[in-house]
């Protein structure tokens, strides 16, 4: 899957906001206010599950060459999924939303 194909407007599953997509080169898979996600993919970027939970963030880590990670579980099948965060793409609500969150 394409970067152009995965770098598209969603509403979040948790609180309804409309998403944008990013025009910065850089795409963005969880919601800037409350952090979600939708469990989409098996692999990275196959978007082959046919589970399509939301994802709650659980943690942050920090992984040497990927940066900073939001930790996402699954509320539907309990699978767990890092996510990289781009520190050029933080928002002020998702800043806020990140610090609340127990490090891994």
């Amino acid at each position: 899957m394409s970067r152009t194909t995965e770098n598209t407007a969603f509403a979040c599953l948790h609180c309804g906001l409309e998403v944008l997509p990013l025009s910065n080169g850089s795409y963005r898979n969880h919601c800037p206010r409350c952090l979600y996600s939708k469990h989409l993919d098996v692999a990275p970027g196959d978007r082959a599950s046919s589970c399509k939970g939301p994802m709650k963030p659980v943690g942050m880590r920090y992984k040497s060459g990927k940066e900073f990670q939001i930790v996402h579980r699954c509320t539907a099948c309990g699978v767990m999924r890092p996510n990289k965060i781009a520190a050029d793409t933080v928002q002020p609500d998702e800043l806020e939303a990140l610090l609340r969150l127990p490090t891994t």
